[in-house]
């Protein structure tokens, strides 16, 4: 099969996979597949930036997802009145002063010579960080007393509205700040982990996750904490209030649908077609820099770093820029699915699990394509879906001749839970085996 043959023949298996999933099983079930699909393949496409492009080796994936997620709290939520007026203006504060201390402590070390070096430095690190926790830690302390079962944190910034026809300000503000928030966090990350071996920058980014989603598990004041935030507001109209609308319940009886059922789908379809644009739009944007001058000097540098320092390219400098664009990218794929899901919930990112499933996706699909990152989204999300009900299928029909207390029958339908990661398994070795490049590969 030839290369301009091969991609669209590989999406269309994967667009009958899922309509098929529609006709067989559900079209909610299909539509859910699909939105969480485009978000994948969204993440998929920001680590092709940094591996396919860069040869950069992020196992933190999970961390700049979660940012992302956090940004649509800061932004579309109300703040909550009561909680800045007892500690707001303290916490706030005493981020400023811990900040300081930071640059303070940097400012000493680079300032002070001899002995004074040294113990200098340690002084005025120990100074700020008493003085960063005397003025935090009442801060918090206030902000998390008020209504703690309801709220305990400080809100957002009331961009969003409740009305869903004011979807504009969720799609084009609070997405896009998820992906400036992640690529802030991306270039004090790589500011300091660049430098470090392939192993290493792996080692690196995935502790680094670790301890943003810990801050957001057990930080109260700044999103609740594992107690999360619900009732996010949303780009599409919810739907009760479609089921309530007189016109929309007569459009869905003429064409055959329960209201109910009819709402459902349609407010995952708009969903569908606001995260489409968006992987449009990110598709469109890495192919012009793949094929430009600068996607052809970062190949460059991924296939020989020295012969690229040779010829003058700050190597440093454009694995941060990448790195930053990839995990922008992640930020703006964790900003919309927190959006679908309606609500916030850090104790749901596992930064190993998740991220080993989009780092299949990309080796799946096809490392330096962007449109194999994209299929392998497709797919591997599809497969992560429906394995674990066709395991447990298979399970039912190897056992339906067994007795109902005989062990084997037992332990087999238990293992039909594991039948996600085997298969993942699976797949990625038969992938490596008889296409190591990827289903699309890279020209």
């Amino acid at each position: 099969m030839t290369d301009s043959l091969r991609t669209p023949v590989l999406f269309g298996l994967v667009a009958l996979l899922i309509i098929g999933t529609g006709i067989l099983q559900d079209w909610n079930v299909a539509l859910l597949i699909l939105n969480y699909g485009l978000i994948s393949a969204i993440m998929a496409l920001g680590v092709n930036l940094q591996w396919g492009f860069a040869g950069l080796f992020n196992v933190g994936v999970m961390g700049f997802v979660a940012l992302g997620g956090l940004a649509t709290v800061l932004v579309s939520m109300p703040p909550v009145t009561e909680a800045w007026a007892q500690g707001g203006a303290r916490t706030i504060g005493g981020l400023l002063l811990g900040a300081g201390a930071v640059v303070a402590t940097i400012y000493a070390q680079r300032k002070f010579q001899g002995r004074l070096k040294l113990w200098g430095t340690i002084a005025v690190a120990i100074a700020g960080f008493f003085l960063f926790r005397a003025v935090f830690d009442g801060g918090v302390a206030a902000v998390e007393a008020v209504n703690p079962a309801g709220t305990g944190y400080l809100g957002g910034l009331n961009f969003g509205f409740e009305n869903y026809k004011d979807w504009g300000v969720m799609a084009v503000v609070a997405w896009p700040i998820g992906g400036v928030i992640a690529a802030g966090a991306a270039w004090v990350i790589g500011k300091t982990a660049l430098g470090l071996r392939s192993d290493y920058l792996a080692i690196a980014t995935l502790g680094i996750a670790e301890i943003i989603i810990a801050i957001m598990k057990h930080e109260d004041w700044l999103a609740r904490g594992v107690k999360n935030v619900n009732g996010l507001p949303r780009p599409v109209p919810y739907e009760v209030e479609l089921q309530e609308s007189v016109s929309f319940v007569e459009r869905a009886n003429a064409l055959g649908f329960d209201a109910v059922y009819a709402s459902n789908l349609y407010a995952k379809l708009l969903y569908s077609c606001y995260f489409a644009v968006i992987l449009i739009i990110l598709l469109w944007l890495a192919q012009k820099a793949l094929n430009s001058p600068w996607g052809r000097m970062m190949r460059a540098i991924r296939d020989n770093e020295v012969a690229a320092e040779a010829m003058g390219k700050d190597v440093t400098a454009r694995h941060l820029q990448i790195f930053i664009l990839g995990s922008a990218i992640c930020g703006i794929a964790g900003a919309m699915m927190t959006t679908l899901d309606g609500q916030l919930t850090p104790g749901t990112y596992q930064p190993l699990r998740f991220t080993f499933l989009v780092w299949v996706m990309v080796i799946v699909g096809g490392s330096g394509n962007n449109f194999g990152a994209v299929l392998g989204g497709f797919l591997i999300w599809w497969l992560w879906v429906q394995v674990e009900p066709m395991g447990l299928a298979l399970m039912n029909l190897i056992t339906s001749g067994m007795e109902d207390s005989f062990w084997l029958k037992d332990h087999l339908l238990a293992s039909a839970a594991h039948m996600r990661l085997l298969t993942m398994g699976v797949i990625l070795l038969l992938v490596l085996r008889f296409s190591p490049r990827g289903l699309i590969p890279e020209k």
